[in-house]
Formats: C-alpha cells, sequence, structure tokens
C-alpha cells in the first residue's frame, strides 16, 4: 500500500499523520502528538512514528513554524534545522514538500467543511476570487490564495511585519507608546498574543485604564500574561475594564489589519482568521467593533461589506494543508 505522510511541526508539538492515500485527508490511519522539545530532531520523531509500519511512504508534506528557504528551515523556538535533502536521504520518500505553517493552512481553506469554520460575515463571496488567511498567535502569520489553473494556489506573506498604521486617537497615542520601546512598530508587535501584552502595558503605563489590584497579584504569578488579560476580558462576572479595554483595541486592530489584507489581494472570495487567538475570542469578535474597523476603508467600504469573513475553528488545519500539498507536490526530494 502507498501512503501518505503528513506532519505539522512546531516549537512546543509536533503531529505526525498517515493516510491510506491521498483523497482521504480527513481520515488519517494513524495519528500521534509528540512534545517537540523532547527530541533533538525531527527525524527521530519520524522514526518513531514508523515503526512497524508496512507499506511504502511515497509521498510526505511537512507544515514547518518558520520561513522556508532553499528546502531548510530552522523551526522557531526549537534549535531544530529541518532540511529536505537529509529527510529524502534518510527516509527515502519518491516526493516530499516542506511549506510553512500558515501556507500549509492557506492550503487547507479549500477543504475546510461547514464546521470547520464560524462565519462572522457571510457577504458575497465571488467565484474563484482570491483568499486572504490572517492568523493572529504568538506572531502574526498572513497568506493568501489565487486562483490558477483550476485550482486554488497558495502564497506566503510576511505582511505581519508591516508598518503598524493607526486609524483612531487611542492607537495614534499607542503607536507613540511602542516606538520608545521599538525602532520598529508592526502589526505583529500588536495583533498577536505577544501584541496583547503590549496594549495592556500601554493602557495600564499611560493612566488610561487602571489595574485592579486582584489583577496585579494574579499577572504576578504568570509566564504569559496573555490568557489571563483575555480570560478576564471575556468574563462577564468580572468587571476588569483594563482587560476589556485591551481586547478591544486588539480586536479594532485585528479588523483593519484583516482589511488591509483584503484589498492588497483583492480577496473578493473571502478572508479567512486562522491561528490560536481568533476561536478563543468569538464572543469579541461577534461584537460591532471588528466589523465596523475592518470595513473602515473609504471608498472601499462597499466593497469591504460584500467580503466574507470567517474564523478557522479546526486546530488541525496546518496539518490538512500540509498533507494535501504533500499529496499533490510533484516535485522530488531533493
Amino acid at each position: 500500500m502507498k501512503m501518505l505522510l503528513a506532519g505539522d511541526i512546531g516549537g512546543t508539538k509536533t503531529i505526525l499523520a498517515l493516510y491510506a492515500n491521498e483523497n482521504e485527508l480527513h481520515s488519517p490511519i494513524r495519528e500521534l502528538v509528540y512534545p517537540s522539545g523532547n527530541y533533538q530532531h525531527l527525524e527521530t520523531i519520524i522514526a518513531d512514528f514508523l515503526a512497524g509500519i508496512k507499506g511504502k511512504i511515497e509521498k510526505a508534506g511537512f507544515s514547518v513554524a518558520g520561513p522556508v528557504v532553499n528546502g531548510r528551515v530552522r523551526i522557531t523556538n526549537l534549535p531544530w534545522v529541518i532540511d529536505k535533502q537529509q529527510l529524502h536521504k534518510t527516509f527515502g520518500f519518491k516526493q516530499l514538500s516542506l511549506l510553512n505553517d500558515i501556507v500549509a493552512t492557506a492550503n487547507a481553506v479549500p477543504l475546510l467543511k461547514a464546521g470547520d469554520i464560524y462565519t462572522l460575515n457571510a457577504g458575497q463571496p465571488i467565484a474563484q476570487g482570491s483568499i486572504a488567511i490572517v492568523a493572529p498567535g504568538t506572531g502574526l502569520g498572513e497568506a493568501y490564495l489565487n486562483w490558477e489553473n483550476q485550482h486554488y494556489c497558495a502564497f506566503a506573506s510576511e505582511g505581519g511585519h508591516a508598518d503598524f498604521a493607526p486609524t483612531t486617537a487611542l492607537e495614534l497615542d499607542l503607536l507613540r507608546f511602542l516606538l520608545k520601546r521599538f525602532q520598529h512598530v508592526s502589526y505583529e508587535q500588536l495583533c498577536s498574543g505577544m501584541g496583547i501584552p503590549n496594549i495592556y502595558a500601554f493602557l495600564k503605563e499611560e493612566q488610561i485604564t487602571g489595574e485592579p489590584q486582584w489583577l496585579t497579584d494574579e499577572l504576578a504569578h504568570a509566564d504569559d500574561p496573555t490568557p489571563i488579560i483575555v480570560n478576564n476580558a471575556l468574563d462577564s462576572g468580572k468587571s476588569c475594564q483594563i482587560c476589556k479595554e485591551t481586547l478591544n483595541t486588539f480586536v479594532s486592530i485585528l479588523g483593519a489589519e484583516a482589511g488591509n489584507m483584503v484589498l492588497k489581494v483583492m480577496a473578493t472570495g473571502g478572508v479567512y482568521l486562522g491561528g490560536g487567538i481568533p476561536p478563543r475570542i468569538i464572543p469579541a469578535l461577534q461584537q460591532p467593533r471588528f466589523m465596523n474597523a475592518f470595513i473602515n476603508k473609504g471608498r472601499m467600504a462597499g466593497l469591504m461589506k460584500q467580503v466574507p469573513v470567517h474564523i478557522i475553528l479546526n486546530p488541525k488545519t496546518a496539518l490538512l494543508g500540509a498533507a494535501y500539498y504533500g499529496s499533490q507536490s510533484s516535485s522530488p526530494g531533493k
């Protein structure tokens, strides 16, 4: 039996999946999750996963957390360098693909089912129109899809590192605040997991909103303040104004940048919000604040109202995209 191997390789965990054939990418015959930090390199994980597997693995596709350059990638937050040529030499895959995790997510978008997404704005999508992906997680990933040769093709972008552009007086003050700390202020520094503490620090240090003592105590013992800020902002039982204002500002900036991405690639097919944050803050995204910022594009407002906006709910979208790309790629493992 000729099989397909796919993987989603991240700094925290590595997911590997095996497929009996390339027409059943939603149903792997074997899937395991490995703590990435417990291994010195990817080859050890793959060897463990394939131990005892009978059959020929002809194709493989791996989604990786980092930029792929000339078949090599250094994984973000891991001392790993993954080399396409070395993987081919070790395992003998006939076809082998390495692609950035956001590009993998983009590849999966045409394969997503109704239960894999939540729709914020149904809009009026144009058939075969370009599609944008904006994915706030630890950082801010962006990619897009164009219709070519009767199917969608995914393309990488580093748009998350573009200059932050304020759209309100508060955001203008926020930019001034961050320019005292950073030589360059990008959307990623505001519209990501690392961005939420930056917004919070601005509101606190500029005394725009006070920090209650119970929150001070809670944050003092936290390795990562972002989940605490977000959870308190969404908790209707707590009146945490600074957390709510932080999340509101984040949502406005995300809406504006999602709209920017739509305009840059003319994404009349829609925009998909990926990454780990959007599924966790759906109640905040449902408020008018997000769509107001998304649509607020001057003469382009009419166009923006017609663009569908979806939240990707499936946490294994990058794995699905890696499997699809691996099954389609005709490039040899070299």
